[in-house]
């Protein structure tokens, strides 16, 4: 039987995923369970250990691999899960020798049960990581990046993910064409710190250079978008191209994390209150139905009620559409996890002022679109998705298909045409 997949966490874990699928499947590992862990919050490895325990009971006779960035972070503590099998590293889990040597153990029964190298002693990304994942969906992922350079002081993830490495623009242009030509009508590019692009490569290139390579050398393709910026680091050509090419989706998620100077100063950001409030307005001259989301962060150590009501003002000084909400969670071995911490309830209440003003947000524009055209991405048979990544609830229609809709209204949750 081939093997299932539970993946925890952002789009870049369910990309790699879809690789790991296909280097188990060539390896020859069949009857198991890969659970591709996320390590971003305390809560979020507790649910892949629930997650292990289940499965284990409602698949006693299936091998169990845990891999991702938990697995990287806290190899041991899943090593010591009676449930677990095989512990994969971040690193391990994209090679196929790892894979072979995981069939091999499971064919013994023998063999050691942790195989996690060190993920900060890895320079490049491996090959097939440009592979992407397609099946048939409308919707391509493309990893352009991986690890992360900077040491903000509540993030564990540079230590599960390592330092910053780019796949080079030929690959990636390349592996761009290969999805178009296979039907794919919308590519999303993404990383850990996908605006830290090219630094590693020869001439260093940017973000901004890589978008117009594949704009450029791959005019079929209809649609395009970004995971995850970092506002600071978006370069003149990434600005460029926003202005200049509608097939740039107008839709940017925003690394903020937080509204306040002195809070943002504290979690090691690189940008200021006011560089979030101005990015967001130069976007909006360029280009100015532009939708943004962005990472919010509630309760961080020495969070007062004043500094908190800065984050909270964002969502109307950026015109902020989509938030992610995280409750701060103390993450062992990260410099905030020594700062005085904020008491857990005002910390959860904090999260759900913030999605409230989210959720607000969210319906303001949903209201806002009634009566324009929007080119709509068929996902399936009853959805689909606007310019600014707005669901669309439509009725038929052939998935990859783009059409041109007039929105009638909403229910809240999704536009109607």
């Amino acid at each position: 039987m081939p093997v299932e997949l539970v993946t925890f966490g952002c789009r870049l874990n369910f990309a790699e995923s879809e690789t790991m699928r296909a280097e188990a499947g060539r390896a020859g590992v069949q009857d198991a369970v890969i659970v591709n862990t996320c390590a971003v919050t305390s809560e979020a490895v507790a649910q892949a250990r629930q997650t292990i325990r289940r499965l284990r009971r409602e698949q006693p006779s299936k091998k169990i691999i845990v891999a991702g960035c938990a697995a990287q972070t806290d190899s041991q503590m899943f090593a010591g899960m009676p449930e677990v099998d095989r512990v994969l590293g971040n690193d391990d889990k994209m090679r196929a020798s790892a894979w072979q040597d995981t069939r091999r153990a499971f064919d013994l029964d023998d063999g050691e049960k942790v195989a996690v190298a060190d993920i900060m002693a890895v320079r490049e990304m491996a090959p097939h990581l440009v592979d992407g994942f397609h099946n048939g969906q409308p919707r391509a992922f493309v990893q352009v990046q991986n690890g992360c350079d900077h040491r903000c002081t509540f993030c564990i993830i540079p230590y599960g993910r390592g330092n910053s490495r780019s796949v080079a623009m030929g690959p990636a242009v390349e592996q761009v064409r290969k999805l178009v030509e296979g039907g794919c009508p919308e590519i999303v590019l993404t990383g850990v710190d996908i605006t830290s692009y090219g630094a590693d490569l020869p001439g260093a290139p940017k973000l901004g250079a890589l978008v117009k390579q594949i704009l450029k050398h791959v005019p079929e393709l209809k649609r395009l978008r970004l995971s995850s910026i970092d506002s600071v680091e978006a370069d003149r050509d990434l600005l460029d191209v926003i202005a200049d090419d509608e097939r740039l989706m107008p839709h940017l998620h925003l690394s903020l994390q937080a509204g306040d100077d002195l809070i943002l100063k504290r979690m090691k950001r690189r940008h200021s209150r006011g560089d979030a409030i101005a990015f967001c307005d130069q976007v909006r001259r360029l280009r100015p139905d532009t939708a943004f989301g962005a990472d919010l962060i509630a309760g961080f150590p020495t969070e007062t009620e004043a500094m908190f009501a800065q984050s909270l003002a964002l969502v109307d000084d950026c015109d902020l559409t989509f938030l992610h909400v995280f409750p701060y969670s103390k993450r062992p071995g990260t410099p905030a996890a020594k700062m005085p911490q904020v008491e857990g309830r005002v910390v959860r209440e904090r999260a759900k002022r913030l999605r409230d003003a989210g959720e607000a947000a969210l319906q303001r524009r949903l209201a806002s679109e009634s009566g324009k055209t929007r080119h709509i991405l068929i996902e399936s048979a009853v959805q689909g998705r606007t310019e600014h990544f707005l669901p669309v609830a439509i009725e038929g229609g052939i998935a990859g298909d783009v059409r041109a809709m007039t929105i009638a209204g909403h229910d809240g949750a999704r536009l109607s045409v």
